[in-house]
């Protein structure tokens, strides 16, 4: 039997306020993934009620498990999600825009969830921007100083324990220019950076790296219309 930690009801009721209008859930209760759900390079299952996030060991890319939808600027995602064993070294929860061209493979902005911490990064106009070749010489490590320092100020860490072996809430905002990330109630920091603002994040993932998460009462929601 799963013991979850819950958000406290009156974080839970301010979040339920600001984001009311359910665009996608998934508690995992059926046999397999359901027809919404997309894959890239991803071994995951639904097993026992969760999604076991799995990236095969030839892998080249972590496993990613994705859901689409008509794009909206201002989003919160919740999942419970437990690191299984320490083979699992984080998760990413993405929010991207794959009709967007100026940013490889549509990425707009992130939060990274790790036993050690959180990090969210700013895809669009930071790490994975298209323009100007920025992305292809990060790869090739031929940056400048000044292009290491801009990317630099395109993310935070906030560094904070998250037990193994237990299950957490993690709620994921996106709210104007800024990400913000709660872990069990508690306010685990928030980042502002222009390229968060993009209007249309039309697909949601988690990233399991490499193995070893799991997951549980996955949700999208948006503001009110």
């Amino acid at each position: 039997m799963k013991t979850l930690s819950l958000l406290p009801l009156v974080a839970a009721t301010a979040f339920a306020a600001d984001y009311p209008r359910v665009i996608f859930s998934d508690d995992f209760s059926a046999e397999g993934f359901g027809k919404a759900w997309g894959h890239y390079k991803s071994s995951s299952v639904v097993k026992d009620g969760m999604l076991v996030g799995i990236t095969a060991p030839t892998s080249d890319h972590s496993a990613v498990d994705n859901i689409r939808f008509t794009g909206e600027k201002d989003l919160q995602v919740s999942v419970k999600f437990r690191f299984a064993s320490d083979k699992a070294k984080s998760f990413n929860v993405w929010f991207d825009d794959k009709n967007y061209k100026g940013s490889h493979a549509g990425h707009i902005c992130q939060a990274t969830i790790s036993p050690a911490g959180v990090n969210m990064a700013d895809a669009k106009t930071g790490g994975f921007n298209l323009e100007g070749g920025l992305y292809d010489r990060k790869k090739a490590n031929q940056l400048t100083d000044d292009e290491k320092k801009m990317l630099a100020s395109k993310q935070k860490r906030f560094p904070g324990a998250v037990s193994l072996n237990e299950w957490h809430v993690l709620v994921v905002t996106t709210q104007g220019d800024t990400i913000r990330v709660s872990i069990d109630g508690k306010d685990a920091g928030s980042f502002q950076s222009p390229g968060i603002a993009h209007d249309t994040k039309s697909l949601v993932s988690l990233t399991t790296n490499p193995v070893d998460v799991h997951y549980d009462d996955f949700s999208i929601k948006g503001v009110a219309k």
